[in-house]
């Protein structure tokens, strides 16, 4: 199991979730809609100085479709290559629903 964590730009978010929906149907995830901070380019705050925000989407994913949520960011980063767009994957993530 990992977790996968995908961050960027909130112009792409649509694209981004259509595209992974297409691909693994089932897949379950949380998207947090206002993601404010400091990547490796610029500043994305949400202020007058720095308008811009991200997206944060987290999900947790069988070992077999990480190469395939891989390929979508890959194919989003080409389509929108502006737009910063990261991936971070966690491995061996023990998922416990505790209610």
């Amino acid at each position: 199991m990992y977790r996968i964590e995908i961050v960027a730009n909130q112009s792409i978010q649509d694209d981004l979730i259509e595209l992974l929906e297409e691909v693994i149907p089932n897949i379950l995830y949380t998207v947090i809609p206002l993601v404010q901070g400091r990547g490796k380019k610029d500043r994305k705050l949400g202020d007058t100085t720095w308008p811009e925000t991200n997206f944060l989407l987290f999900s947790y994913i069988d070992d077999d479709k990480v190469e395939t949520v891989r390929a979508v960011v890959a194919a989003i980063k080409k389509q929108f290559s502006g737009e910063g767009i990261k991936l971070f994957t966690l491995k061996d993530a023990e998922v416990k629903a505790e209610s």
